[in-house]
């Protein structure tokens, strides 16, 4: 139903969605490639899970990690703004976070997850969730139903 919502919100703008996800691992680009008129709204995914990953295939800089972790605002906001570069698309969504089962290298703690949604030559939002360690699945699911909605809320 997220899924639908948010992929409808992006077709009353004519915008088109790009995912640029780590612990979600592509779930938020699986869900909306299911929703109606996803062909059409849908540009596509980058599921980069490792900080290697994230620097060769959306452009950000090796030292924006090092100096914030993988897991931090200011990734999910480059994340987002590289998902736009590297793809058609109009509006991004991006993921990071810790989903268990330990905390990450720098002690952030299983259950925080940072979003940013950002629109082409426009805002970028970023999000911070605590969601507490209630399973790696769990958390996986919450995140990306958070992605969904604030594709939603940034389309209109």
């Amino acid at each position: 139903k997220l899924a639908v919502e948010a992929l409808e919100s992006a077709k009353k703008a004519d915008l088109r969605v790009v995912t640029a996800e780590s612990c979600t691992g592509g779930l938020i680009a699986t869900v909306l490639s299911e929703a109606p008129g996803a062909a059409e709204y849908l540009a596509g995914g980058f599921v980069t899970y490792t900080p290697e990953q994230k620097c060769a295939a959306l452009d950000l800089d090796a030292k924006l990690i090092e100096k914030y972790g993988a897991v931090s605002a200011e990734v999910a906001d480059a994340m987002a703004r590289g998902a736009l570069d590297c793809s058609e698309a109009d509006i991004a969504v991006s993921v990071t976070g810790v989903a268990g089962p330990e905390t990450d290298e720098r002690g952030n703690p299983v259950g925080l997850v940072y979003f940013a949604c950002a629109r082409k030559a426009g805002k970028c939002v970023t999000v911070k969730r605590e969601f507490g360690d209630i399973g790696r699945s769990r958390i996986r699911f919450e995140a990306a139903a958070e992605a969904l909605r604030q594709i939603a809320r940034e389309a209109n």
